[in-house]
């Protein structure tokens, strides 16, 4: 049995000396404290596996026939009845073994590397300070790990750091590629409740400003909900602008031929989850009349869902996000994330319902100044300082697929 030994400093420095010299499915078998710093033994899992699979030995007062006759010819002696019978190890048996070899191993790592995130508080806790207020905030553990490992050392304003890098990164439409300045067909899209009709009435609203009702166009692909159509034939007549409902691809194309002399034509969509079937069915509409997106982003929402949101509905012809509802939300990082990770174009930021007024062009400034405010008052899905180490013990650090 080939066990090693292996004395670092810290838990972290004596782990990656161990995946360096027996791989990252290294066993580890025990960890102590010493005067040196820390005493891991380990063995490599292939050894560990060799080991798991010597076979069995045969009980040593039972004859040989026992283990190869057939059950009916086995003749049992009363001499040998009270010799207990054999232990023998099946494979479901050495499965069920390796299964706890590697629980075990499973367990150990993440209490080594819960070791090891509490070094890092210890060593260096404005860092860990700093990435707790992030995960806190909603960033993500991809996106808040990157900044922090590009932060240098020893940098007093970390915080101002972070932030000026998000800002650079953050990609914003200037005065010249607003849509509302620009003219076009745009289709508002997103999950349900993400204020699609009401963001939709908000920039109609800002061109009826600008340069008049009749150069302003409304139109619905909602037949769902009830009352869809009415709601935006409300907002159309206090603009004064004429509200059109199609249903499917060629009433779009011939309703947007006939539209072809207004600057601006917006175009409602019907409300649906991102993994709604009728997600594709409406992005191939929309791609058959060259209809260019607008996705809204639900700051209410967590970075689970607005990653899923991204995903689904996600496309080329999507030219940017709007915002919603941040007047809701209890922190900005997960949607700040999402804008960053997928390089999204923010126009707008809706914070309420009122029409026109709730619709602003895209302050960053203000945006990750409301991330990073504390929270006035601790949840129960705070992360603390107890809780942090074990939380990014478990953390996977995937490739990221983006630059800072």
């Amino acid at each position: 049995m080939k066990i090693r030994k292996f004395t670092a400093p810290t838990a972290r420095e004596a782990l990656k000396e161990i995946r360096s010299e027996l791989g990252e499915e290294a066993v580890i078998l025990s960890n102590r404290k010493t005067e040196q710093g820390v005493e891991i033994h380990a063995m490599a899992n292939d050894e560990m596996v060799r080991l798991s699979a010597v076979p069995a030995l045969k009980h040593p007062a039972i004859p040989e026939s026992v283990y190869t006759a057939k059950p009916e010819a086995v003749r049992t002696p009363v001499a040998e009845a009270r010799i207990p019978p054999p232990v023998m190890t099946t494979p479901a048996g050495e499965a069920a073994i390796l299964g706890e070899i590697k629980s075990m191993h499973s367990m150990l790592q993440k209490q080594i590397e819960t070791l090891s995130w509490n070094n890092v508080q210890q060593r260096d806790p404005q860092r860990a300070g700093l990435l707790r207020k992030m995960l806190n905030a909603g960033f993500s553990t991809l996106l808040a790990r990157q900044l922090l490992d590009k932060m240098p050392a020893g940098n007093e304003k970390g915080e101002s750091w972070i932030k000026n890098v998000l800002k650079r990164n953050v990609r914003v439409v200037g005065a010249d590629d607003d849509i509302v300045v620009k003219g076009g067909v745009y289709a508002l899209i997103g999950p349900t409740g993400v204020g699609k009709t009401t963001t939709t009435a908000k920039l109609a609203a800002r061109a009826v400003v600008r340069y008049g009702a009749d150069k302003v166009a409304l139109l619905t692909t909602d037949s769902y909900r009830i009352g869809a159509y009415e709601q935006l034939k409300i907002y159309g007549k206090i603009l004064g602008v004429t509200v059109y409902a199609v249903k499917g691809a060629d009433d779009l194309r011939r309703t947007l031929a006939a539209l072809r002399h207004k600057h601006l034509v917006l175009i409602d969509t019907v409300g649906m989850g991102q993994r709604d079937e009728r997600v594709a069915e409406q992005s191939a509409m929309f791609d058959a009349a060259g209809v260019q997106r607008l996705l809204l982003l639900n700051s209410t929402s967590g970075g689970d869902t607005l990653e899923d949101v991204v995903r689904m509905y996600h496309s080329n012809k999507v030219i940017g996000c709007i915002a919603t509802k941040l007047d809701e939300a209890a922190n900005l990082g997960a949607v700040l994330d999402v804008v960053v990770r997928h390089r999204l174009e923010m126009h707008f930021m809706a914070n309420g319902q009122r029409v026109p007024e709730d619709l602003h062009l895209v302050n960053i400034d203000i945006l990750l100044h409301r991330a990073f405010k504390p929270a006035e008052e601790k949840t129960p899905y705070t992360l603390g300082a107890l809780e942090f180490p074990m939380i990014m013990a478990g953390a996977v650090q995937a490739e990221p697929a983006y630059a800072l």
